[in-house]
């Protein structure tokens, strides 16, 4: 139970922004887990279903035959890139939450130098700490979340060239 508690007074010194930003971050590591079973489980199968569509076609020649074969490559390579731009807006709006929760911290020392004036350092000197807490959630978030946001990527740009080098158009390689 020990962590349980460490985990709630971390929040509760970070604020309810804090929360939001768990949340947030929820939801990007669900994308991002999704994203890569996507990759490694789901999409070898679906690759080789495409290959093998556009293997048993007879007509692999023809300007018909290329522009099935690009939309073929095109739907594929939306459906690797599927959740990407929903995990960048993602990764971009947890520092922005770190922001709000870091002015809503200041405003609590604001309120605190209005009450007591500048007498109160600790009361102070708590707000600026509670202040800061949500700017370094919401950066460590942001910062896990381009680097996977990054790979996820480049793993989606390879799979879709794999692709398109496998769906070999007659004359051209054979």
């Amino acid at each position: 139970m020990e962590p349980v508690y460490a985990i709630t007074d971390f929040m509760a010194q970070g604020g309810n922004v804090l929360w939001l930003l768990f949340g947030t971050c929820l939801l990007l590591w669900l994308l991002i887990l999704e994203r890569a079973w996507f990759l490694r489980i789901t999409w070898p199968g679906r690759a080789a279903e495409v290959i093998a569509e556009w293997n048993a076609r007879a007509d692999r020649r023809s300007w018909r035959a290329r522009k099935i074969r690009e939309a073929s490559v095109s739907a594929s390579t939306i459906a690797l890139r599927a959740q990407l731009p929903l995990i960048k807006v993602l990764v971009v709006l947890c520092p922005l939450l770190g922001l709000l929760g870091t002015v809503l911290g200041m405003i609590a020392v604001f309120e605190v130098i209005a009450l007591s004036g500048n007498d109160d350092a600790q009361a102070m000197a708590r707000g600026v700490y509670r202040a800061t807490i949500p700017t370094m959630a919401g950066l460590v978030v942001a910062l896990t979340g381009i680097y996977f946001t990054v790979r996820l990527g480049q793993w989606a740009d390879r799979e879709a060239s794999k692709l398109q080098d496998a769906l070999v158009l007659q004359g051209q390689g054979e």
